[in-house]
């Protein structure tokens, strides 16, 4: 086992290991210099593109932690998830960026479903620093980071089944009324 160095002595409290950073610096042109940057700096975030070892879907940050909750607590888990300037970066498999949309699109949730960025080739995002001193409401920080050289990463369908389920949270049904007061309206809260 090689010795431990300052960089892998530092990493924070999230989970990020040095396994998941050499996973993350895969993503980029020149991960050995991605290692180097961090272990001289390892506050520092970098810019990765997508589209090879992950895409990104980046929404807003109360529906991306509705999208958790419904993942954590009904489904399969996460991949790795960074928060950044108010939103959640979620890192899922290549080609999610190109699917989800059509795949949204398709079930017609409008909008109960925030808008989406969907980051794949051609694209980067910000990734977190690994070592992260700065507080849990911070600009940019890990929520789950990667631990592995080969983290699970939910594809499309996954993503699609947490949109759905946290848009269903938010909508509200109302039976009223005063919309239109021919209309015949039924109750159907209470039927078992």
């Amino acid at each position: 086992m090689p010795p431990a160095t300052a960089f892998q002595d530092h990493l924070d409290a999230s989970g990020l290991t040095p396994e998941g950073a050499a996973w993350l610096a895969s993503a980029g042109t020149y991960p050995r210099s991605t290692l180097a940057d961090w272990e001289s700096r390892p506050d520092a975030p970098v810019v990765l593109p997508c589209g090879s070892v992950f895409d990104v879907v980046n929404v807003p940050a109360i529906f991306g932690r509705r999208m958790l909750d419904r993942l954590w607590d009904q489904g399969p888990g996460t991949g790795p998830v960074a928060a950044h300037r108010g939103r959640m970066l979620l890192f899922t498999a290549p080609g999610t960026a190109q699917r989800l949309p059509s795949l949204l699109e398709w079930e017609e949730w409008g909008p109960a479903v925030p808008p989406l960025l969907c980051h794949g080739p051609g694209d980067a995002v910000t990734v977190p620093a690994p070592l992260s001193l700065a507080p849990a409401h911070a600009r940019s920080r890990w929520v789950v980071a990667p631990d592995t050289r080969r983290p699970w990463l939910p594809g499309p369908e996954v993503l699609l089944w947490a949109c759905v389920r946290a848009a269903r949270a938010t909508v509200r049904i109302s039976i009223s009324r005063s919309a239109d007061r021919d209309a015949n309206v039924y109750d159907v809260s209470r039927r078992h």
